[in-house]
């Protein structure tokens, strides 16, 4: 039983299951329907049964015990039967059945056919079910081989054997049979009408929440992590007083908070833009003048203490990288702003010389390889923006790791774009870091090469991931110790 239990469950779960919303409703609507048929024709099928069954033992105890008690006379009842010594008893319903038992023993059974009363042969089966029968004045079923299914009752003779008279349950059967076929072909419709109408009906009730799924996939597709958005129309709403009317409303409430938070947002990076636009130009003058002031202070003539020429040395050195600085940042500032770059021919290759070349004479204690195609590899673009990033990447490289790394630039193109590669030995980038290495100002704690002084504000990547994507393109990292590639992708087109 146990196994028959899971491998009905095994099957129901292979069941394909309904996904959405409306088809579990519609599902749902037509198995509740299914099961209150089911009730409805069991209750019925079970009731005409029990109503034809006690009608055919009413018709049963009507007949009495005359059909079987006259099988040994002839079709004559003797005169303490029925005092009725000329009285025929054959004048039975069709198909009516009669058995004499002797000591549990048939001794004689026939069945009234339409051409007369036919004498019946019973099997040993037969014999004993008859003999089973209680003489108790009720109707029980038996299933005789010779004949069917028959509905008998048992009575005492006066010779002391049991006479058994039967009536034939097909009639009840057959008219059971046929309710249940038409039941099931109306209860069938019924299912198959309702199914349709019900998907329909769902379908409509569910218009409204179609609209906010499709609203709300609107709003996904947008790029609500930069620049100014403009979200979509809100959904419709529909009845506030309905689950999908206060979804709908939810939502659109929903969409309002998100626009007033991307519009305060937008707001304010344009301000924080026009701020760092407008300081990095400010700044830019009275930066150089006090490296232009520190470097004629060095060349003054006269007889300086050190500790002053240690100071400007200093002041002209830090007044230039925060020249650099204010460089990088109005560069930005411009890139965001979305100015447009130059849209000229640039070979890239040879721009990878140059910058391989300089990158050799800034760190001559690194080993620098290249990997370049046999043909040049151009590109459309601002060729002074594209050799400040591979500065920025070979700068990284050279600052980041210690002496004796090895360093491999290469370029190659891949169908309509071009692929540039800055790959190190040194000790990788570490991994907290890596998902905002691309970000303004991020710099790791324990930079990769631990002598190292100095370095930068933490601009220098993001300004080749902005330049990148001013050019339609795109820039990746792929590091662990012992080997870290930036990889730039640029169209040729």
């Amino acid at each position: 039983m146990r196994s028959v239990l899971s491998a009905a469950g095994r099957s129901l779960r292979r069941l394909p299951r309904p996904r959405t919303l409306r088809a579990r409703l519609t599902v749902g609507l037509v198995v509740l329907l299914a099961v209150s048929c089911a009730a409805v024709g069991i209750a019925a099928v079970v009731e005409l049964n029990g109503f034809l069954t006690s009608r055919l033992d009413e018709q049963l105890a009507e007949v009495g015990a005359r059909f079987p008690a006259s099988l040994e006379h002839g079709g004559k009842l003797p005169n303490d039967h029925d005092g009725d010594e000329h009285g025929d008893d054959r004048r039975q319903a069709t198909r009516t059945f009669g058995a004499r038992l002797v000591d549990g023993t048939a001794t004689n059974a026939a069945v009234v056919r339409p051409t007369g009363v036919v004498d019946v042969t019973l099997t040993a089966r037969d014999s004993k079910q008859l003999a089973r029968v209680p003489v108790d004045g009720k109707a029980h079923s038996v299933d005789l081989s010779a004949l069917d299914d028959y509905r008998v009752k048992a009575a005492r003779g006066l010779d002391g054997d049991v006479l058994i008279t039967g009536l034939p349950l097909e009639p009840v059967q057959a008219t059971v049979h046929r309710l249940e076929l038409v039941a099931g072909i109306v209860f069938g419709a019924a299912l198959t009408l309702t199914g349709v109408a019900g998907a329909l009906w769902v379908r409509w009730s569910l218009r409204p929440l179609s609209r906010v799924a499709a609203t709300a996939t609107r709003v996904s597709e947008l790029p609500l992590a930069s620049g100014e958005v403009a979200l979509p129309p809100r959904a419709p709403e529909s009845d506030p007083r309905s689950e999908v009317g206060q979804v709908a409303g939810a939502f659109n409430r929903m969409l309002g908070h998100v626009e007033d938070a991307l519009t305060k947002r937008h707001a304010s990076e344009e301000r924080l833009r026009s701020f760092a636009a407008d300081a990095s130009h400010e700044l830019r003058t009275p930066v150089a003048s006090v490296r232009g002031h520190a470097e004629l202070a060095l060349l003054h003539p006269g007889p300086v203490p050190p500790e002053v020429t240690r100071a400007l040395e200093r002041i002209a050195a830090e007044s230039s990288r925060m020249g650099a600085m204010v460089d990088d940042l109005l560069l930005l500032a411009r890139l965001d702003a979305g100015r447009p770059l130059e849209r000229l021919p640039v070979d890239l290759t040879r721009l990878v010389l140059d910058a391989v070349t300089d990158a050799r004479a800034a760190g001559p204690d690194h080993r620098w390889t290249l990997e370049l195609p046999e043909e040049p590899v151009t590109v459309t673009g601002d060729e002074h923006r594209l050799h400040q990033v591979l500065a920025n990447l070979l700068a990284n490289a050279r600052l980041h790791t210690p002496a004796g790394t090895k360093v491999t630039v290469s370029l190659e193109t891949d169908g309509p774009s071009a692929v540039l590669k800055v790959h190190d030995d040194g000790p990788g980038v570490p991994e907290d870091i890596q998902p905002g290495v691309f970000e303004r100002f991020t710099r790791a704690e324990h930079r990769r090469r631990k002598d190292a002084t100095g370095g930068g504000a933490g601009l220098g990547l993001s300004i080749v991931a902005a330049v990148a994507e001013a050019h339609g393109g795109s820039v990746s990292l792929d590091s662990k110790p012992g080997s870290t590639t930036f990889s730039v992708r640029l169209s040729t087109a």
